[in-house]
């Protein structure tokens, strides 16, 4: 008895705004689209060091990676967090130092000195 209880409680979770999976594809494309069209306005704006094609390849990476999720639900949060981060760099609410975090994490940061003399000579410490 409990096991058809639980049954119908998982029937009755709604979708949060695709109700099938081609409407939930069709949002993921409509968002990758803004991304790919914003992303030279924000390399300019930004004057971050990528070059254009260098971040439609880490936008490219970033879908592709979460290409494996069916659930209808996971794809629509997946896509409400992505408008929101670029309505954020759109408004500029986002400065240079979180673009480059989220995208580019290791491949711009520069390596902080570990010796005694090379970070005395750097001014770290």
């Amino acid at each position: 008895m409990a096991a058809k209880n639980a049954l119908n409680i998982t029937r009755q979770v709604k979708p949060l705004v695709s109700s099938t999976p081609l409407d939930a594809r069709i949002r993921v494309l409509s968002l990758y689209k803004a991304w790919y069209r914003h992303i030279p306005y924000m390399v300019k704006d930004f004057d971050i060091p990528p070059s254009v094609n260098e971040c439609r390849d880490v936008l490219r990476r970033n879908f592709k990676k979460n290409a494996h999720v069916k659930d209808i639900r996971v794809i629509d949060m997946l896509v409400i967090k992505g408008q929101q981060d670029l309505k954020e760099v759109v408004n500029h609410w986002k400065q240079p130092n979180h673009i480059m975090a989220k995208w580019f994490s290791d491949e711009y940061i520069e390596e902080r000195p570990k010796d005694f003399i090379s970070k005395f000579l750097s001014g770290h410490e």
